[in-house]
């Protein structure tokens, strides 16, 4: 699959490369994004060595050793650190304190996530709920929302509804044609007029046929190979 230039472009960091941190780390790679990988444990750098554009050995708590390798100047880090919850926290603080523009964190409880937004992370993931390819997809293709696997490369997605399809008929931009996807149903928001004010409402059309028109406010159930909906998300 091709990748726009705008996400080959693109800089992440992850540290921590257990299971959760190593899934990612390769399929951020894979989808043609700039990763620098991060562990303590050269055993667990050697893993992904081949597969990522830089891996390297560092305590991701060291200031010095994060800026030498470029990480204050990376779009995203992700700090998927599970065992030792104290370099978590200290590993977030530090990348905000050096600008890293957007920093998630892995948590694995409640009160894990409280803390980390409390010093700054963007977003908190549980990994037991979110896979790291799909955290991926996810970074690299912010309009879709939910990425389900079936079987084989095909996956069920909701995405918002691209620009270029407002105003169209689902029969006139021929979408199964060009994109080999299917729409499945489209959940749509409209403002309701009520005695204490204007209220919102969602309604779902399912299996849509060739005559509907989608909207702005649209929201596309669909189903196909996900490098398929990437394509049509992405332009």
């Amino acid at each position: 699959m091709k990748f726009s230039k705008s996400i080959e472009q693109q800089r992440f960091a992850v540290i921590g490369l257990g299971r959760f941190g190593r899934q990612l780390a390769i399929s951020l790679a894979e989808r043609g994004a700039e990763v620098i990988a991060v562990d303590m444990d050269m055993h667990q750098v050697d893993a992904v060595v081949n597969e990522v554009t830089h891996a390297v050995q560092l305590d991701s708590a060291d200031e010095d050793a994060l800026r030498a390798q470029g990480i204050d100047n990376v779009e995203v880090a992700i700090v998927a650190i599970g065992e030792n919850f104290e370099s978590n926290v200290l590993t977030t603080a530090l990348l905000k304190r050096l600008g890293v523009r957007r920093v998630i964190a892995r948590a694995s409880s409640e009160i894990q996530r409280q803390i980390l937004e409390l010093i700054g992370a963007d977003r908190v993931v549980f990994p037991e709920a979110e896979s790291g390819v799909r955290l991926a997809q996810s970074l690299l293709v912010p309009d879709i929302w939910r990425y389900i696997p079936l079987s084989g490369d095909r996956v069920v997605a909701e995405l918002t509804s691209p620009k270029r399809f407002w105003g169209k008929s689902i029969g006139a931009l021929k979408i199964r044609n060009r994109y080999g996807i299917s729409i499945i149903a489209v959940k749509r928001v409209r403002t309701v007029e009520e005695p204490n004010g204007p209220t919102t409402e969602e309604t779902v059309d399912e299996m849509p046929g060739p005559d509907y028109v989608i909207g702005e406010q649209d929201t596309l159930i669909v189903v196909g190979k996900g490098e398929n909906i990437e394509r049509l998300s992405g332009g």
